[in-house]
């Protein structure tokens, strides 16, 4: 079978939102002065999946399981534990769940893109109980742990597993709730760069990454609606 170079599919605004975004983070790391190689790898790694998850590509779940690993090295290097566990016993685990229901419910065939789903009432429910749980259970563990700002990383749990749930779901809401984590984690890592410049990078990542989660919500909307009127 003939290998195809999953970045010929982006379209020119999606070549050109993902360069913008390495850029901004490349630039960030060398504005920084401080040569950490994991700020610099998670980051670039962070963008790249994300371009692919907004165009609902399995692609995108595999590059998210390897940022996953390296920023919780990276959350665990700022005694952010709360991230750590968050994206080791989290994040990582729900994005391989998602690639495989991704993989499993593909458009069309042999094509790399998932059906995307309409959320129901009950499913959302369901969710957000459940995410309600997952974050109260966390924040006695964080709290344990000595986690520091330990409010924002209980936040950060609850918008992440939400975010993780719905995309398992297949539903564009995903990158809403994404969205949000994205905003909380910015405030986290500018209270880390306070102390360390070497995070700065990370801030960068997560504003990068909230202009590629707001793209992803648009686009999701837009291949729905595309594959409802090429069900057939």
């Amino acid at each position: 079978m003939k290998l195809q170079n999953p970045f010929a599919r982006l379209s020119r605004f999606e070549l050109g939102l993902w360069i913008c975004s390495i850029l901004i983070v490349a630039g960030a790391f060398l504005i920084s002065g401080e040569f950490n190689p994991l700020a610099l790898a998670a980051p670039l790694t962070g963008v790249t999946a994300l371009i692919f998850v907004a165009r609902g590509e399995p692609t995108g779940q595999v590059l998210t399981i390897a940022f996953s690993l390296l920023y919780a090295l990276i959350s665990w290097q700022s005694r952010y534990y709360g991230e750590m566990i968050t994206y080791l016993g989290m994040t990582a685990p729900s994005a391989a769940a998602a690639l495989i229901v991704w993989i499993k419910h593909p458009f069309k065939q042999g094509k790399p893109q998932v059906t995307v789903s309409h959320l129901t009432a009950k499913s959302l429910t369901v969710t957000l109980l459940i995410t309600a749980a997952v974050t109260f259970g966390f924040y006695f563990l964080l709290k344990l742990f000595n986690t520091a700002q330990l409010e924002i990383s209980t936040v950060s749990v609850a918008t992440s597993f939400f975010a993780s749930a719905l995309m398992i779901l297949r539903s564009p809401l995903y990158a809403l709730a994404y969205a949000a984590n994205d905003i909380v984690l910015i405030a986290l890592w500018i209270y880390a760069s306070i102390n360390d410049i070497s995070n700065l990078p990370m801030i960068f990542c997560f504003a990068a990454f909230l202009a590629n989660d707001i793209y992803g919500f648009i686009n999701w909307r837009r291949i729905r609606k595309t594959q409802e009127q090429n069900k057939y």
